[in-house]
């Protein structure tokens, strides 16, 4: 059965040249529980993925995966 994905933090990562491991500095959090969020096995609470999207000068909505095609 296919892993649903919820959020694009690692994507949106990759294309700003960042890594978990500055987004862990960032936030003053565990790198383990950023790795979760970016491997999609646990997900950020709401108001810690406004902090993710602020520190990537992203949308909020970047950061999530679309429910609409």
């Amino acid at each position: 059965m296919d892993k649903k994905v919820y959020n694009r933090i690692k994507a949106v990562l990759a294309e700003k040249g960042k890594t978990n491991n500055w987004l862990a500095e960032q936030l003053d959090m565990n790198r383990t529980t950023v790795s979760k969020w970016c491997r999609n096995e646990m997900q950020p609470r709401v108001d810690t993925l406004f902090e993710i999207a602020e520190a990537l000068d992203v949308d909020v909505r970047t950061l999530l995966v679309s429910t609409k095609k």
